[in-house]
């Protein structure tokens, strides 16, 4: 596990919240679970997805787990869904037995870690031979705007390294299916969600580009300038320019890429943990 470069402020938590609801539609679209089914949201941090996952699979019994205590006390305080069971747990060595589950969800964790391979092997370890699993992941390489700055870019490159110090990857998104086919498993497809704000999509604007994408660069500022990634003047700069793109004729585009797959017939390998 890496360190996670946004941090686990208040902020942060409400940061995650407004960009769960702002993208639930985009993101969630197609993902549903029979009721009885045994669902494993992996990596849940403070609920933000997990409040979008259980009001669409209300039948499913849903365990989120995380590695983070404090974030999952917040999790536990905000969200309160029937058949939503909380868990602290290593993503890299899961508690439970092999072919637990019947689905796997992962939203917005594998550019964190140092090793999502090793982790999507765990994961599939843990599905019944044919079970599902759905991975979203950003990648801040897609990010274009209007009006173009320099320094905006440059801004949004400052969490791209900042990731990449910690051994995450802010560019995850366009290898997600290399990954799940390195990590067995089978009927890989990718596919594209596209957000794009401008003065026709003001929610998208202020929901996402404005509160969730900027919001994002403003919270890492103290550890570019630290690192050395950038200036103070020239971090305030690309990030007032950000805010420029979500105001007038201002335009910003970003794509998520939402990866399904099955496990083959050789998942729960490995079942006594």
């Amino acid at each position: 596990m890496t360190t996670y470069v946004h941090g686990y402020s208040s902020r942060e938590a409400r940061r995650l919240a407004d960009q769960a609801d702002v993208l639930a539609g985009l993101l969630h679209a197609g993902t549903a679970y029979p009721d009885g089914s045994r669902v494993l949201e992996a990596g849940c941090g403070v609920g933000a997805q997990t409040t979008h996952l259980a009001a669409r699979s209300p039948g499913a019994r849903i365990v989120s787990v995380d590695h983070s205590e404090e974030s999952l006390a917040l999790a536990r305080a905000r969200v309160h869904a029937p058949g939503v069971e909380w868990q602290r747990a290593d993503l890299y060595e899961l508690p439970f037995a092999g072919a637990s589950f019947d689905h796997v969800f992962v939203c917005f964790v594998l550019e964190h870690l140092k090793e999502p391979a090793g982790v999507l092997a765990e994961l599939r370890r843990v599905l019944r031979p044919g079970g599902s699993i759905t991975v979203i992941e950003g990648d801040h390489g897609s990010a274009f705007f209007h009006p173009d700055s320099p320094h905006a870019r440059a801004a949004v490159d400052c969490l791209v390294r900042l990731q990449a110090a910690g051994g995450g990857d802010g560019l995850i998104g366009r290898r997600l299916g290399p990954l799940l086919a390195g990590a067995g498993f089978e009927e890989v497809a990718v596919e594209p969600r596209t957000v794009w704000a401008d003065a026709a999509r003001p929610a998208l604007a202020e929901g996402f580009t404005r509160e969730t994408f900027t919001a994002a660069i403003e919270g890492v500022r103290e550890e570019a300038l630290a690192a050395g990634f950038a200036t103070p003047d020239d971090f305030d700069r690309g990030v007032a320019d950000l805010h420029r793109t979500a105001a007038g004729d201002g335009a910003f585009h970003y794509v998520f890429f939402k990866a399904s797959a099955r496990a083959g017939a050789e998942a729960g390998a490995g079942a006594g943990r």
